[in-house]
């Protein structure tokens, strides 16, 4: 024989601020613009498309670049009620970029030696002693390569003390 369930009686509980609950689960719902710009100039009450639209930018990029060409080739958006968000975008695209991975010092000695030492001559480079990682030619050029980007004057120098010798 089955025991005999019992159900609570569903009661109202006035301790909780359902008003201030839908504000919190629509905020977390709401996705997170980490563009500054794009954050400043978005309005809550617009469309993904409509709000892209009046800031110069395209929702979708097949509707924005034709694949035939059209007689207006003019790469500016027709109706642009928020130009300033493109000039700030523009502004911030020119910027050396604060996320750039920096070389540390053990790696700058390394590729400081291996050129000294060998010039370009990856190969020679690979069968080094201070070879400690046992990295390929291939892999010595990117650090090289990388070495080159961030320090160019002290490459060069790097390079004219070795066509000296």
């Amino acid at each position: 024989m089955g025991k005999v369930r019992k159900k609570r009686k569903n009661t109202y509980n006035y301790n909780i601020n359902r008003k201030k609950l839908k504000i919190r689960a629509r905020k977390k719902m709401a996705p997170r613009i980490a563009c500054d710009e794009l954050r400043r100039a978005w309005d809550d009450s617009r469309s993904v498309a409509t709000n892209l639209a009046e800031m110069g930018l395209a929702a979708d990029p097949n509707k924005a670049l034709a694949v035939r060409a059209e007689t207006d080739t003019s790469t500016e958006p027709k109706y642009v009620r928020k130009p300033y968000v493109l000039k700030e975008l523009k502004a911030a695209a020119s910027l050396p970029s604060k996320h750039t991975m920096g070389i540390s010092s053990d790696m700058v000695f390394y590729v400081r030696h291996m050129v000294e030492n060998y010039g370009e001559d990856y190969k020679a480079m690979a069968r080094d002693d201070q070879n400690y990682y046992q990295d390929t030619p291939k892999q010595i050029q990117r650090k090289v390569d990388l070495y080159r980007r961030h320090h160019p004057d002290e490459y060069k120098a790097l390079i004219t003390s070795r066509t000296k010798q």
